[in-house]
């Protein structure tokens, strides 16, 4: 079971931000913005890829939540970020929304 999965199953005690039957989102432990909040399926999922052609209700529901939960801290601007892949820079193989905010985003990223 991956790190992501024992943190949807609550067997590593986390503070979620947005919790539902299918999603739970909760602070990156590494942020690279000021919000840093990880949005996931609690099904595992390698990657966005694989979770858009197995489960599109429960994509939609991570995007909702993204919105919600930038709805809740204030954010005026946000950017959401899927890493598909190790070569993109995903190093967690769940399928993971990013939500980054609380400052300005350069264009394009690195």
């Amino acid at each position: 079971m991956c790190i992501f999965c024992k943190i949807a199953a609550g067997e590593i005690p986390t503070h979620f931000l947005y919790e539902s039957e299918k999603v739970v989102a909760f602070k990156d432990l590494n942020p690279e913005a000021p919000s840093h909040v990880l949005v996931i399926p609690r099904e595992h999922f390698e990657n966005a890829a694989e979770l858009a052609a197995v489960d599109s209700a429960t994509l939609s529901e991570l995007f909702g939540a993204a919105r919600t939960i930038a709805t809740f801290l204030g954010l005026d601007g946000y950017r959401i970020v899927f890493n598909t892949g190790a070569s993109a820079g995903q190093s967690v193989f769940h399928a993971h929304l990013h939500l980054l905010g609380g400052r300005a985003f350069a264009w394009p990223p690195g």
